[in-house]
């Protein structure tokens, strides 16, 4: 007699019935292990498809920073138009100060020239490039020296 598989003539009528109620409960069970399974690929594929499209909205965006710094590079104005426009920078003073300030892939002699602009947008945002300066305990000659190695980063 084979204890795991008893022939069913060995079986009360009783024990049947608990026996198709397991092969029931069983069936059931490895059904909702397959819709798990299937709801598990199914947000895997979902997390790959948003992955890919972040890596996409992230290449999307290094490519407008090169683009915005060439046209810096070439015409400060315009460059920080591309910025504003492709909402890579705000027009906000400060900002724009920070941005130049940093000089990430920026021509220090473009940012010189649209400093030096006399557009009262360009003076303002010269005050607060100055500002993004910490001159601190520095007399004139120390504070000259910091922006003079500023400006060969």
């Amino acid at each position: 007699m084979d204890l795991c598989h008893p022939e069913p003539t060995e079986l009360s009528s009783g024990e049947t019935e608990e026996l198709q109620r397991i092969k029931w409960h069983r069936k059931q069970l490895l059904e909702d292990i397959q819709k798990l399974k299937d709801e598990i690929a199914d947000v895997f594929a979902q997390i790959d498809c948003f992955e890919s499209a972040e890596e996409s909205r992230m290449a999307q965006k290094e490519k407008e920073l090169c683009t915005g710094r060439k046209k810096f590079n070439m015409d400060p104005a315009k460059g920080i138009q591309y910025f504003i426009e492709h909402k890579l920078l705000t027009p906000d003073i400060q900002d724009i100060a920070r941005f130049l300030y940093k000089g990430e892939g920026l021509n220090k002699t473009a940012i010189g020239t649209y400093l030096g602009e006399r557009d009262p947008v360009n003076l303002q945002v010269l005050q607060a490039f100055v500002d993004c300066h910490e001159f601190a305990n520095l007399n004139l000659v120390q504070a000259l020296r910091v922006v003079k190695a500023k400006a060969r980063v």
